[in-house]
């Protein structure tokens, strides 16, 4: 063969397999952490989980906006109808797990946007330090302060969110990025509650430098792990209750391990008490109170999950 020709043919096929290597990241970058049915799916043995893992009565509408860094974008849902809305909406800001940028869990922000939320999240790879939240705060600000910001659209968001109420929600990594968006960051003192999913445990998270210090919490969180094999590794029952634990004793906190289900999971099939926990520190919804609190509290009889501690 000739030499030059066969260079040719190599480097079409590199070139081919180039282009089929970047269709599959483009098809792989896609796919969806969070089932688009999974208000629907997921099992829930109580009345109250079952109310609040379904859809809201609000139809969602998307926004995005480019944001610097490997944030790459703010991605925002909220209520489409929030002009008529006649006060200012609580905010849920996301911190993103392992490979898990928000993009990958749209169906869990449409959820919680159906319930009269706005949500906003990130593409950020390395959530872990909190920064990725912190400046979702930040930009929140411009969005509520500002009544032009992009010079062909209506801010549709001035002075329509509730700084005043604002939660964190992060899994996984993204558990140690809300403990440090609440104790390190610049507006952690924004924060009125959290929720900690299928949090690292403490010599994963020591192994990759993901420094965080539990014991400097000081708003309510919900922490929330399984009985999976893989969850078992990474969030194990023991560095769970080594977290609850460190919390101090004057917050309110709640343990809670789901049965049947693991560690990327977790993102979603702990969905409706997560909801309930932000409907009643951000919205005083008595209901979503009587899944934690009280003596006949949903959680402590709900058969799917176990190893309940509850702090109030």
């Amino acid at each position: 063969m000739n030499w030059w020709k066969f260079i040719a043919i190599i480097a079409i096929i590199f070139f081919v397999l180039s282009i089929v290597l970047k269709g599959c990241g483009k098809i792989l970058s896609n796919i969806q952490s969070v089932p688009e049915d999974y208000t629907v799916k997921v099992e829930t043995a109580g009345s109250l989980e079952e109310k609040y893992i379904s859809m809201g009565k609000y139809d969602v509408s998307y926004y995005e906006s480019p944001a610097m860094m490997s944030f790459e974008k703010y991605e925002i849902f909220y209520p489409t109808d929030i002009a008529q809305i006649n006060e200012p909406l609580p905010v849920i800001v996301y911190v993103n797990g392992t490979g898990v940028g928000g993009s990958k869990y749209k169906a869990l922000q449409q959820h919680m946007a159906s319930w009269g939320f706005i949500t906003i999240a990130t593409e950020e790879q390395f959530a872990w330090n909190g920064f990725s939240a912190e400046m979702c705060v930040r930009y929140l600000k411009i969005l509520n302060n500002y009544q032009e910001i992009d010079a062909d659209k209506e801010n549709v968001f001035y002075g329509k969110i509730d700084l005043d109420n604002v939660g964190i929600s992060g899994h996984s990594q993204g558990g140690i990025g809300v403990i440090n968006a609440i104790t390190d960051q610049k507006h952690s003192d924004i924060y009125k509650a959290s929720v900690i999913l299928s949090c690292g445990n403490t010599e994963f998270s020591s192994a990759l430098q993901w420094d965080f210090d539990d014991t400097l919490v000081k708003v309510p969180s919900l922490i929330l792990g399984s009985t999976g094999k893989t969850d078992s590794q990474i969030a194990s029952l023991e560095s769970l209750q080594k977290l609850y634990n460190n919390i101090p004793n004057d917050i309110t906190k709640v343990l809670a391990r789901r049965i049947n289900a693991d560690h990327g999971e977790m993102l979603y099939y702990g969905d409706g008490y997560v909801t309930a926990w932000f409907m009643y520190w951000l919205k005083d919804d008595l209901d979503a109170r009587n899944v934690f609190f009280g003596e006949n509290a949903e959680l402590q009889h709900n058969k799917n999950w176990q190893d309940i501690q509850i702090n109030q």
